[in-house]
């Protein structure tokens, strides 16, 4: 009973992220139409609101504010000052390929919305290993996605909230400002040498996947 809990929380938190995630896709295609189903499947009541709120979002709007040349970046080398930019997207091209993450979108990896997929995916696969009773591989992906969100996101996901605060499209900001709550505080960064740079914690070739 309690690992069919765990399996439907898993499951469900990454329904969640992967729903946080396409809000910060770019809208296109049936972008509308995926946001209204994963709306509708049992998230947060706050995601489920945002989600409800982008009816009107539009491909040109979200350009102008987070697209190439837009007035807020959503890159993460924007906001890693004291970071090697190719030492950084060396260490995320390690995490995604040492858990087969091939994201589907045309955006930079170091992008906001597919660091958050990534999370997204890596909690599928955690659900996947506990639905196996594969105790190793559960715990390796819990870890890496920990050490994901410590090393990634909560590097730039405040910042980034904080730019867009009074800019664009109000869901985008409703998204970020979401998003920062569930990831830890920033820590101060650090003057490093490229060679000190912290990498991706477990995301370092797990044998399991």
């Amino acid at each position: 009973m309690a690992r069919s809990r765990n399996l439907r929380s898993l499951i469900a938190e990454a329904a969640e992220w992967r729903l946080i995630g396409l809000l910060l896709e770019r809208p296109r295609g049936n972008w509308h139409a995926e946001i209204a189903r994963l709306g509708s499947e049992g998230v947060d009541a706050e995601v489920r609101a945002i989600a409800a709120a982008c009816e009107a979002a539009t491909e040109g709007d979200y350009l102008r504010l987070i697209g190439p040349g837009g007035l807020v970046s959503p890159r993460e080398v924007t906001y890693q000052p004291f970071a090697d930019p190719g030492q950084l997207l060396s260490a995320l091209a390690v995490c995604y390929d040492a858990f087969a993450f091939r994201p589907h979108l045309e955006e930079p990896i170091d992008h906001i919305a597919v660091e958050v997929a990534f999370v997204g995916y890596l909690l599928l696969k955690q659900a996947f290993a506990s639905a196996r009773r594969d105790r190793v591989s559960e715990e390796t992906t819990a870890q890496a996605r920990v050490s994901f969100i410590e090393t990634h996101l909560a590097a730039f996901a405040a910042g980034f909230a904080q730019r867009l605060e009074g800019s664009g499209p109000s869901y985008l900001y409703a998204t970020a400002r979401l998003l920062s709550a569930r990831v830890p505080a920033p820590q101060v960064p650090e003057r490093v040498v490229p060679s000190a740079l912290p990498e991706c914690g477990a995301c370092g070739g797990p044998d399991a996947w």
